[in-house]
Parts: structure tokens; sequence; C-alpha cells
């Protein structure tokens, strides 16, 4: 039988000031509202989240202004679809109210078996591989995606 694959993200910002900040309160007050819609979307599998029902306070970096988003999808198409669309547009239009441009990827991609949840670790992973490397077959973006593999690419 052959694998089921999902496609698994990454997105990073760093914020111009803590999320406690009146900067931020437009950015915070809109999370619940494109978590939900993220869930309600087709093809959406998991995402990251703490009790508190967003990530904003997983420190996954040394930056404690840098937050993260990582979710799962059936497919690349229903991704592209979520992201590019809607009110998550919107909201990612209006990203520089509240967040710096970071010089480094601040999106990757990756393909995982159907049923694994990626790690932070493998995240992380594939933003290195995607910043020295460039797109490829174990880390890569919207702009450059690459197919379902034939076999299992593993992120250490």
């Amino acid at each position: 039988m052959k694998q089921t694959y999902h496609l698994a993200q990454i997105n990073i910002a760093r914020t111009l000031e803590p999320l406690d900040h009146p900067l931020l309160r437009d950015f915070v007050d809109q999370l619940d509202a494109v978590n939900a819609l993220a869930e309600q979307s087709p093809g959406f599998v998991w995402r990251l989240q703490t009790e508190e029902g967003d990530a904003t306070s997983i420190q996954a970096f040394d930056d404690p202004l840098i937050i993260v988003n990582m979710s799962v999808w059936e497919s690349f198409e229903a991704l592209k679809g979520f992201v590019y669309s809607g009110e998550h547009l919107r909201v990612l239009r209006n990203r520089g109210s509240w967040m710096e441009k970071l010089q480094t990827p601040v999106l990757a991609l990756w393909w995982i078996p159907a049923g694994q949840t990626p790690t932070l670790e493998s995240a992380k992973t594939a933003l290195r591989l995607l910043e020295e490397q460039g797109p490829s077959p174990v880390a890569f973006t919207f702009a450059k995606p690459y197919p379902v593999p034939e076999h299992s690419l593993v992120l250490a």
C-alpha cells in the first residue's frame, strides 16, 4: 500500500513589540477567529496550540519576540487555499503593521506521513535547511513547491 502524506508548515514572525503591547492588540484580537477559520477550512488536519488555544506563548527560539505557528494540511492546495484567501489573507497583508521583516526564511513546508505530528525541532530543521540550501524536497516554499514524495523524507 502506498504511503499517504500530509503537508506540514511552520511560519515564524518577530513582533515589533511584546504581544501585550497596544501596537499588537489588533493582531492578537484576530488570532481566535483566524485559528477557527483554519480549523474549519477544507483539508485542515492539525495545528500547534497550548491550552489557551494558540501557539503565541510557545517560545521555540531564544528571541522572545519570535512567535511560531505550525499546522498540518491534507494537501499543498488546501493550505495554499487557506493562506491566500479571505480573512487570513487580509491579516497577512497587514503583517508589516505588527511584524519585522526578517532576513531569514519565515515559512517552510515539508511532507510528513499522514497521521504524524511534526515536532518543533523538525520544523526548525526545515527552516534551517531552507536557509542553508534553498528549496528542496525536504523543505520548500509556496513559490517553489515540491510534489508528494515517492518515499519517506525524514527531518531530524
